[in-house]
């Protein structure tokens, strides 16, 4: 793809992303910004609320990550259905009975404010670490597709990337969001289902033989029964259940859209609808990692040594200019998509659970909220080149790793709320946040010498949670 072609692509892109947020943003107020006045369609939220979950550690390192677990990574995507049903059917029902705008004012009532302040600087790390990888993967590609022809510095190409999305959110905020994550969905699926197009035509398969590649490639294996394995089913299974809520049901980012519906019932419609979208979308990301694998053997193209560039480069280099186009678009779409909505929900969550802000009157309030908005956009920056200086593994992994870590108390701490009525001593509360990943981090790291080989994959949430939920056992005072 020429230079000048990339150009017009990204700025086409851009300038539609601007109108749309012109458009959701006019006649707002202050609560649009974080809830949309909770007036979002379910059915809109459902489809855009997929090319947020998928993002651009799906779109390129899914289905590179193929040829080293083949579909082993559907097992944990079984578990994200049955996650789904959790949310749907508990936390739903809870979030809009207390009328939440942060989800975590819910640990306030139930536990008292430390609680309520830990789970709030808990999803504030996560999801910050979270965002900067995601759009890490997309910045590469950009580098690779236009700024690199101009020798410019990748922390040049990070920042640009970072200031285009704080343009069209600062003002809408999740209202436009909500708006844009469906054009992004729209692109993102598009790329995937044109590759797979593009592959049959070049190999000349028609659609039989298309699936009979798949079906037949060792690569499509879906189940690990080693017990030893860390991408046993097991062992999948749970961490897709438990990553699910905890990532979904108990993450702002994600919440925040869910909490736009009008009512309770159109949430959980919204809900099982996204889900159904969810698994189809893996089905064909999983299918596209597949082909990718044949058709680089076919045409004797060797694989990179990082699984996450084979996507891109045969994208932009081997399947035309219909592909390259398409595939620059959904890497940018599915970036954007994440990055957009958690900017969003980390400017939400720091205003509403640390400042407080919705209760304030006056002018200084969005003064405020707009200061938190690019704050967090540089320190997204920030993290992504230092990042890019660090990294050495596949993105997928490294976001599910750290997940596994900053993400066991918010678990904890929700699951003891809501499965007990024990009071405890909330100042006590934050140690045993800090605790629980410390003491998970040794176990992961020893585990293989300490229990005959074992090695924890992403069910080192469940210890996590474990390990915080015992924690607030400990914290239990006595009650009259």
């Amino acid at each position: 793809m020429s230079q000048s072609l990339v150009f017009i692509v990204i700025t086409s892109y851009f300038l539609l992303l601007l109108l749309i947020s012109y458009l959701t943003s006019r006649k707002t107020d202050e609560l649009t910004f974080y809830t949309a006045n909770r007036q979002s369609p379910w059915y809109l939220v459902a489809f855009g609320m997929v090319g947020a979950s998928l993002s651009g550690v799906t779109f390129i390192s899914v289905p590179g990550e193929v040829g080293n677990s083949s579909w082993n990574y559907l097992q944990f995507v079984m578990g994200n259905m049955v996650g789904y049903a959790v949310i749907a059917i508990i936390l739903i029902p809870l979030f809009y009975k207390l009328r939440l705008i942060s989800i975590y004012e819910y640990l306030k009532s139930r536990f008292g404010p430390k609680a309520y302040i830990s789970g709030s600087v808990i999803f504030l790390v996560s999801q910050t670490i979270g965002a900067s990888f995601r759009l890490f993967l997309a910045a590469t590609v950009l580098q690779i597709a236009f700024f690199d022809a101009f020798n410019i510095p990748f922390f040049v190409t990070v920042f640009t990337t970072a200031l285009l999305i704080w343009l069209y959110t600062y003002k809408g905020g999740i209202k436009t969001i909500v708006w844009t994550d469906t054009l992004q969905t729209t692109f993102l699926l598009l790329a995937v289902i044109i590759s797979i197009i593009i592959i049959s035509q070049q190999l000349e398969l028609n659609a039989g033989e298309l699936l009979g590649v798949i079906k037949e490639n060792p690569l499509s294996t879906v189940f690990e029964w080693d017990p030893l394995s860390s991408k046993n089913f097991f062992k999948m299974f749970l961490a897709g259940v438990f990553i699910t809520i905890t990532m979904n049901g108990l993450d702002q980012n994600v919440m925040q859209k869910n909490l736009t519906c009008k009512d309770q019932k159109e949430a959980q419609k919204n809900i099982f609808w996204f889900s159904v979208s969810f698994f189809i979308s893996n089905l064909f990301f999983l299918s596209l990692g597949v082909l990718l694998y044949y058709f680089a053997a076919k045409n004797g193209i060797s694989i990179p040594e990082s699984t996450d560039e084979l996507y891109p480069i045969l994208a932009l280099n081997h399947f035309g200019i219909l592909a390259g186009v398409t595939f620059l678009l959904g890497i940018i779409a599915a970036a954007f998509s994440s990055a957009d909505s958690a900017l969003t929900a980390l400017t939400t969550s720091f205003c509403v659970d640390i400042l407080n802000l919705p209760s304030k009157k006056g002018k200084s309030q969005k003064s405020t909220r707009l200061g938190v908005h690019i704050g967090f956009t540089f320190l997204i920056f920030v993290i992504i080149v230092l990042f890019d200086m660090l990294n050495n593994s596949s993105v997928v992994s490294a976001v599910f790793k750290a997940a596994g870590f900053t993400y066991g108390p918010l678990l904890g701490l929700f699951a003891f709320g809501l499965t007990t009525k024990l009071k405890v001593k909330d100042h006590w509360v934050p140690w045993v946040c800090i605790a629980a990943p410390i003491i998970s981090y040794i176990l992961d790291s020893y585990s293989s010498v300490w229990f005959g080989g074992y090695q924890f994959g992403f069910e080192i949430l469940l210890v996590n949670g474990a390990l915080t939920f015992l924690g607030l056992l400990l914290l239990v005072r006595k009650q009259n």
